[in-house]
């Protein structure tokens, strides 16, 4: 594939954005493309759109020929649809970002700043919130904590995919063939020279997030088990400490219930310990194994091998392939 190396590619992944899609591409994104001094292309991935998201942006691009639409046959997900559009992607460098208008495309021209002075992945941080709920911040603050604790530092706290990329780190990226994926965290894994950009994280233009709670969730459990293996290293460490608390107990109610014939009282009967350890190990065990499950979950979508996304050629337009 010959790439332009004077065009800035931008990749945003659409679902259920029909109320406010066109108003962020009209007022918000288009002046901007418009002042760049790069040529542009726009590749607009329909994630299996429900509302009339598909129609509108298809109409954008029969009129505007720097706008590619690439259409899913269902929904696969957001970090799927940005796969996707960066496979797609032919310029020399990639701009991520949502559709909803809650990341300020007038810092377009200081990512591409930070680019030309030789960073190859600058990436926004998404510092103050204009309207956000409190779960949701909450919910960000501790992902980061516990991603920190499990021994993933390449993320750094709000970092989101309002980022650009160098055709460099396109390409690695294009290599990777997991399928539980999350996009930050495996292109900041890739490590190459970072550089960051706080941004106040504005209110969408229109219409519900279609990341909810189960979604995010989701996304938490697949980013925890794709980046670090030490939730299984942490049960095996709990395993081992409460077989080494039971010994210890166990010697403990020997030499104070039958060796020194119980001075404390405390009466200690054979069923009962064995009833309390029982209980609380057969907890662990199975704690342990929904986490093991987890993992050979993962291990057996990577064995199917089947392809992360499949396209819609008859409502994908303007494609590098030629085919509408």
């Amino acid at each position: 594939l010959l790439y332009n190396m004077s065009m800035i590619s931008f990749v945003i992944p659409v679902y259920n954005e029909e109320k406010g899609f066109k108003k962020f591409y009209t007022e918000m994104l288009l002046p901007e493309l418009k002042k760049l001094k790069y040529g542009y292309e726009l590749i607009l991935v329909n994630d299996g759109s429900k509302d009339k998201s598909l129609q509108i942006i298809q109409e954008l691009a029969e009129k505007d020929k720097h706008i590619k639409v690439l259409s899913f046959s269902r929904n696969f997900g957001k970090e799927v649809a940005l796969t996707a559009g960066i496979r797609e992607a032919e310029g020399a460098a990639v701009f991520t970002m949502d559709a909803d208008g809650q990341q300020p495309p007038k810092l377009i021209p200081e990512f591409i700043k930070k680019w030309e002075n030789g960073a190859e992945l600058v990436i926004g941080v998404r510092g103050k919130y204009e309207k956000h709920g409190f779960i949701a911040k909450l919910g960000s603050k501790w992902f980061y904590r516990i991603m920190g604790w499990m021994g993933v530092k390449d993320m750094v706290p709000g970092s989101t995919d309002f980022r650009l990329i160098d055709r460099c780190v396109a390409d690695e990226y294009n290599k990777l063939t997991e399928h539980g994926r999350i996009t930050r965290g495996l292109m900041d894994w890739m490590g190459f020279r970072k550089e960051y950009i706080d941004y106040v994280y504005g209110n969408r233009l229109a219409g519900k997030p279609s990341y909810n709670f189960k979604k995010l969730f989701q996304l938490a459990i697949d980013s925890f088990i794709s980046l670090s293996t030490t939730p299984l290293m942490i049960f095996a460490w709990m395993g081992g400490l409460i077989t080494f608390a039971a010994l210890v107990l166990g010697i403990f109610v020997l030499i104070e219930e039958f060796m020194m014939g119980d001075p404390i009282g405390l009466k200690w009967t054979g069923t009962t310990c064995v009833c309390i350890f029982i209980t609380f190990l057969i907890g662990l065990v199975m704690v342990s194994q929904s986490v093991t499950a987890m993992y050979v979950s993962s291990i057996h979508a990577e064995a199917q091998n089947r392809p992360l996304y499949i396209i819609d050629r008859k409502n994908s337009r303007n494609l590098k392939d030629g085919k509408k």
